[in-house]
Order: C-alpha cells, then sequence, then structure tokens
C-alpha cells in the first residue's frame, strides 16, 4: 500500500510541473502592413530597456534569451538594426483564500466531535514580460509579445523560467498571417 501512495505521489508531482511548464499564456498583436521578412538585423532599445524596474540580472537574462532565439533563426545584431528590440515588465500579487475542512473528528487535548474549518490565505506572483518590436526606420512599433505567468523560482532556475518566458512569446514572431510575409 505504501507503494501506491509512492506513485500516486510521483504522478502528482509529475503532473504538476508538467501543467506549470504551460502556465504562460502568450499574446501578440502586430502590424498588418509590416513586411517582416525584410527585417534581418536588431539592436536593443537601450534607452527603453534601462527604465525597466526589475534587477539587472534579469534584464541581462531577459536580453541574452532574445538574442539567443533571434539569432538561432537568422538575425543578426547590429549597430544600424533594421529592428529595435524593447521590453517592459509588470507583476501583481494574486491572494487566493482556501477553504479547508478536516476530518470530522479533531483530535488535541480535549478531543471533540465536529468538523474544524480552517481558512488559508496565500498568494502568487503574476509576471507581465513585454516584448516590443519597433521598425528602425519608421520608429514604429510592429509587432508586441506578451507573456503573462505565475513567477516560482522553485520550478526551476531563474535563467531557465526567463528563457521559456522569452521563448513562448517569441514563438509567435514573425506572425504567420501577416499578408505581406513569405
Amino acid at each position: 500500500m505504501k507503494n501506491f501512495y509512492q506513485y500516486l505521489l510521483i504522478i502528482f508531482v509529475a503532473g504538476l510541473f508538467f501543467t506549470s511548464c504551460n502556465s504562460i499564456k502568450v499574446y501578440s498583436d502586430f502590424d498588418s502592413e509590416a513586411d517582416f521578412s525584410n527585417y534581418k538585423s536588431f539592436a536593443f532599445y537601450k534607452n527603453g530597456i534601462d527604465k525597466v524596474e526589475i534587477s539587472d540580472l534579469d534584464k541581462k537574462r531577459i536580453l541574452r534569451s532574445i538574442e539567443k532565439n533571434l539569432t538561432s533563426r537568422g538575425m543578426k545584431i547590429m549597430n544600424e538594426p533594421d529592428l529595435l528590440i524593447n521590453i517592459s515588465t509588470k507583476s501583481s500579487d494574486n491572494i487566493y483564500i482556501d477553504n479547508t475542512i478536516y476530518s470530522p473528528f479533531t483530535m488535541g487535548w480535549y478531543p471533540y466531535y465536529g468538523r474544524n474549518y480552517s481558512r488559508l490565505a496565500h498568494t502568487r506572483s503574476q509576471g507581465i514580460l513585454y516584448i516590443d518590436i519597433i521598425d528602425s526606420n519608421s520608429k514604429q512599433l510592429v509587432w508586441q509579445g506578451k507573456g503573462v505567468g505565475f513567477l516560482s523560482s522553485s520550478k526551476m532556475n531563474r535563467d531557465e523560467l526567463l528563457d521559456e518566458y522569452v521563448n513562448k512569446i517569441l514563438s509567435v514572431f514573425p506572425p504567420e498571417n501577416s499578408s505581406n510575409t513569405n
């Protein structure tokens, strides 16, 4: 019987791990008149990135991940690029109240019959990462990706967590249904 409970625990933990990996929701929008096939190079928009209120380490992780993602697609980082990349973030704490009913028998110094109700409050931090892609010639936003998910440093290390965020967001760039792209 002990092995059965261990087996159930392993399945439950594995299920939590796999569902938590899919907890990032991605949204994007783009300029339908932009021809994304013409964009071959990029650079980071330093003025905008400097204003983002997250740690310098997290900024570095995000920018490194964006650079790795875009260069793996054949784009080059250049001083006079076709695209400028900007990021911004938001976070919020969501509070959840958990009404729990324990055993019908409450044991302690004075056992009695009845139900023991408990209210537990826990918070989860929800993070939003925006990636803005700007045409460097027109200075117009041509694509924006947004990733929304719950932040958890216990799931994986920060490098992997932020890399997952960036890769999920950029998985929909360039837009497939853009009328001007090949």
